[in-house]
């Protein structure tokens, strides 16, 4: 019976995906100019000797402990750089920082609030840290709800992390790159929350100032084509159609907006790679570096890209999401620290009945094996 209901399903899921038509990248947004993916619009990547750096950002967070009205994380943001295949050492940053941040709720002016306040594992780490000040968000902000519904605190704060990362980043171009060098974030450059672009903002501003070129690889992306497509799916059967082997990358679009500004590209970084990936670099450095510029900064990506463990994807962001990421483990042992300090102040009474507004599920989960 099974089996027969999952051929009619894969018998429809095979009609309802078409491949006979591409169609063009989709953007909703008319700020958006398309390029269309067509096989003249691929460049390969020709490799070229070049002295730039590589810096990688990465950000990590995991709740420790959480009630609907508040929310304990801990924090932690990563970079290394690289010279093609090889790691450099930083001369003034710490390769990470971490910090602990509260969100609460609060009832203000008649709507829910949430706030959120920053505790860094080391004291010297405040200075590199975002403000309080723009962690604080009404819970029916539309950066942040999902649908209709109010904002999840636990979403909200994760911002936290997020605006660490700009704020980061920001400090890694003043200090530790020079003319030249690109920064490479984890995901895009656009900007999604309340606050977010002042971050960015200042990231761009010290780009621009230091000749420092900013870019940012996604591992997902969930663009699609106006057949409905998923746009990396597209791309890849347009170069697989053309025979289109080795490394190279296409332009799919232009956008400037005051929440995204940059210069869309399909990248395959490695001729064994399973995946390509979204690329980005900011729109006003493009203008300035042009597609030989773009080249010889995909080059150095695809000398950072060989590693064996994951062919095509820039050893650099493997490094800076693997001691970034906040493991299970980890927040677990910091939970156990804090629910002692709750204990010993005689606070778990109070706390435990705001908790126990969402862990029936967990003792469900418990209770089914």
């Amino acid at each position: 019976m099974l089996v027969d209901v999952m051929r009619k399903l894969v018998d429809k899921l095979d009609v309802s995906v078409p491949e006979h038509e591409v169609g063009a990248p989709f953007f909703s947004n008319s700020s958006y100019k398309a390029f269309p993916i067509s096989k003249e619009n691929f460049r390969k990547i020709e490799m070229v000797e070049s002295d730039r750096k590589l810096a990688f950002v990465d950000g990590g967070n995991q709740e420790i402990l959480g009630a609907p009205n508040f929310s304990v994380q801990f924090n932690r943001v990563y970079f290394c750089t690289f010279a093609a295949q090889q790691r450099i050492l930083n001369n003034n940053l710490p390769n990470r920082i971490e910090f602990l941040s509260l969100t609460c709720s609060t009832f203000r002016n008649e709507e829910i609030i949430y706030d959120t306040w920053l505790f860094p594992l080391d004291d010297k780490c405040l200075e590199l840290l975002p403000e309080e000040s723009d962690l604080s968000f009404n819970s029916f902000d539309r950066t942040v709800t999902v649908g209709t519904q109010r904002a999840d605190i636990e979403r909200v704060a994760s911002i936290a992390r997020r605006f660490a990362e700009w704020k980061y980043a920001f400090h890694v171009i003043e200090k530790e790159l020079n003319e030249g060098d690109v920064l490479v974030v984890d995901g895009t450059l656009q900007t999604a929350f309340t606050n977010e672009f002042k971050y960015a903002r200042k990231v761009y501003d010290a780009g621009k100032s230091r000749g420092v070129i900013i870019t940012g690889l996604s591992k997902t992306s969930h663009l699609f084509t106006t057949t409905g497509l998923s746009l990396l799916g597209a791309v890849r059967k347009v170069a697989d159609d053309s025979n289109i082997g080795g490394t190279w990358y296409v332009p799919i679009a232009e956008v400037k907006t005051s929440d995204h500004n940059a210069f869309i590209f399909v990248v395959k970084l490695n001729p064994l790679a399973d995946h390509v990936f979204r690329f980005e670099v900011y729109r006003e450095q493009f203008e300035q570096l042009g597609f030989d510029g773009i080249n010889e900064i995909l080059s150095q990506l695809v000398k950072n890209s060989e590693d064996i463990s994951f062919p095509g994807y820039p050893y650099g962001l493997v490094d800076a999401d693997r001691f970034a990421r906040v493991s299970e483990t980890e927040a677990a042992s910091y939970q156990a620290v804090l629910l002692s300090e709750i204990s010993k102040k005689g606070k778990w009474p109070k706390f435990s009945r705001h908790i126990r507004s969402l862990d029936a599920h967990d003792i469900l989960n418990m209770l089914m094996g």
